[in-house]
């Protein structure tokens, strides 16, 4: 007699095939198809710590404001004097009271700076709150942009998270070569902070015999040539733009099919790049990367469409990579390695194989139970849990999850939940059966009265989870991720699956046989 067809049953089945279908990818190692990332603890990689120089991204700040005043009054036609600043503070004298009024109401815009004057001399000093956030929001920054770098390095699932209040995580899965671990430091390492400073060419002829504070004095500063460091660059100090108006940059190839880096300004820095350069004819330019020189062309005519071009001695996997590092934003305070240390790939093998024959025995260990104690119940919940395996593998390798080691825990975890759904119905079932209750109106009322138990828990667990991804970082994450999506299987699994199969088998139950359905014998 042929098993009676419900929605319940075909539900469980499309989904045991789903699951089966979608995890052998992952399964079988497979070359195709969606496949689950494993983390650094599996498969090894590289584990670093790095510390970020918050004081850094202050004096930046600092200097962003320097540069803004020295553009709004020259677009505006103010004189000023001695635009001067330090690590902390702006200096500069206003030559014209009546422009006065129109200068304070651009101070009031900058956020966070103080304005200290006596008479027309100005001090402009970031206030204690605003440096605070300055420093908050470059270990921010930091984080973001080196995730944005490694994704277009093309690492799978790099983990880049804040720790503490001024260093940054970075676990990098599946780095294995010394060149591959060198070329990740140097694109994370590296500042990006592309400038277009003006040569003086007042003071030009001494800087050879010029020191940092007689520059400094000039309202200039000294920088090398990126390739011949013997070679000196005397540059206004504030620079007419810097890296925060790039909005592209690209690899390309110059007349001689060269490597270069061509980029472009959003439309503010296309205006002031082309304002600067018309009024500068005959004179040079500087674009200087990460405080060296690489190139300080004569400018031969105003330049429109904001954009320019990078050259240098750049293999192609240089301009690439500087591409994305510029591209992906430069970094407003520097960052330094604090720790480092590699994970083999055999400790992350040793990992997967421990953590399989913890799944495995855990899984075997709890069927046996199960089918003995509950017997065909029994049977049937541990199809419902063999489901419920195939099910969270494949989601995880459709979403492109990442597996660590505490996710592998989360799964097993995940089983012993499940099961728990199954003990809590099939017990429901028993008691109605011994209250007397039909076969039938003991499946139907023993789910009923077992769903409210099963859906409080699984929420409140589900919550947990949630919470542990919204604020944990790298390993708790991946623990989260497969805890919930083992609860949201589960209740698929252990409520509908379950149910769609004893609705099918319950007209083959009956008093001669329900004991060895429900091991319901030795209580009468």
């Amino acid at each position: 007699m042929s098993l009676k067809v419900n929605l319940k049953l075909v539900i469980f089945a499309a989904a045991l095939l789903f699951g089966v279908v979608f995890s052998l990818p992952t399964l079988l190692n497979l070359d195709k198809g969606a496949k689950i990332n494993l983390g650094l603890d599996l498969q090894g990689g590289l584990y670093m710590l790095l510390g970020v120089h918050t004081d850094e991204a202050v004096a930046n700040r600092v200097k962003s404001i320097a540069g803004g005043i020295g553009v709004f009054t020259e677009q505006n036609d103010i004189l000023i004097d001695g635009l001067r600043f330090d690590e902390r503070s702006v200096y500069f004298e206003l030559l014209d009271a009546k422009a006065k009024a129109k200068l304070d109401e651009y101070i009031k815009g900058l956020n966070g700076a103080i304005s200290n004057e006596a008479a027309l001399r100005y001090e402009l000093t970031l206030s204690a709150e605003e440096t605070a956030l300055v420093k908050s929001s470059s270990v921010a920054q930091a984080v973001e942009t080196i995730r944005n770098r490694l994704d277009q390095f093309g690492l799978s699932e790099p983990t880049v998270a804040k720790q503490g209040e001024d260093q940054i995580l970075v676990e990098l899965p599946g780095i294995k070569s010394d060149a591959e671990e060198q070329r990740a430091r140097n694109l994370i390492a590296q500042a990006a902070h592309l400038q277009m400073m003006a040569v003086d060419e007042q003071n030009i002829a001494r800087v050879s015999l010029m020191t940092e504070a007689e520059a400094a004095a000039l309202g200039s500063t000294i920088v090398s040539d990126v390739y011949d460091p013997n070679t000196r660059y005397l540059l206004k100090r504030i620079p007419i733009l810097d890296g925060e108006r790039l909005s592209d940059a690209r690899t390309g190839f110059d007349q001689n099919n060269r490597p270069v880096i061509s980029f472009t300004l959003d439309g503010e820095g296309g205006r002031v790049f082309g304002d600067f350069s018309g009024k500068n004819v005959g004179k040079r330019l500087a674009i200087v990367l990460d405080n060296k020189v690489y190139s300080a062309p004569v400018i031969r005519e105003r330049i429109g469409g904001g954009s320019g071009q990078i050259s240098g001695n750049f293999t192609l996997q240089e301009a690439n990579d500087l591409s994305i590092a510029l591209r992906s934003g430069s970094l407003s305070a520097g960052v330094e390695m604090q720790e480092k240390r590699s994970v083999g790939p055999s400790l992350g093998q040793d990992s997967i194989n421990a953590s399989a024959i913890a799944l495995i025995s855990g899984f075997l260990s709890i069927a046996a139970f199960m089918i003995f104690y509950y017997r065909v119940a029994g049977l049937i919940s541990v199809a419902a849990l063999f489901c419920n395996v195939f099910l969270i593998v494949s989601i995880m390798a459709l979403f492109g999850a990442t597996l660590t080691l505490p996710g592998m825990v989360g799964i097993v975890l995940t089983i012993g939940m499940a099961i728990d759904a199954n003990v809590i119905i099939n017990e429901r079932i028993k008691e109605l059966l011994f209250e007397g209750k039909s076969v039938l109106k003991a499946i139907e009322q023993g789910y009923a009265n077992a769903f409210s138990a099963i859906l409080d828990a699984n929420i409140t667990t589900l919550i947990a989870a949630v919470a542990l991804y919204a604020y944990g970082t790298g390993p708790i994450k991946g623990f989260a991720v497969t805890l919930s999506v083992g609860i949201l299987c589960s209740m698929l699994t252990a409520i509908v699956g379950t149910r769609g199969i004893f609705d099918a088998l319950s007209h083959k139950i009956n008093a001669n046989n329900v004991k060895y359905f429900f091991s319901v014998g030795g209580r009468e």
